[in-house]
C-alpha cells in the first residue's frame, strides 16, 4: 500500500500525518487504533488477520 493511502486511513483515526513519519510508525499507529498489537514488521509469521498482513510478512 502506498504512503498516501496510508495517512489517509490515519488520519480517518485522527492519528499524526505530519510528513516525515515512517510509513512503519503510521501502520503501527493505526494497528493500535484498530485493536491490534502494534506489531508491523517485527514477527516472520503473523496468526492475526490485519489489513497489513500481506505487506508486512511478504518473504
Amino acid at each position: 500500500m502506498k504512503i498516501q493511502e496510508i495517512r489517509k486511513i490515519a488520519k480517518s483515526w485522527g492519528i499524526d500525518t505530519r510528513i516525515g513519519r515512517s510509513k512503519q510508525d503510521l501502520i503501527r499507529d493505526i494497528q493500535t487504533k484498530e485493536g491490534y498489537e502494534p506489531c508491523y514488521h517485527t514477527r516472520k509469521e503473523c496468526d492475526k488477520d490485519c489489513l497489513w498482513k500481506a505487506d508486512c510478512v511478504k518473504g
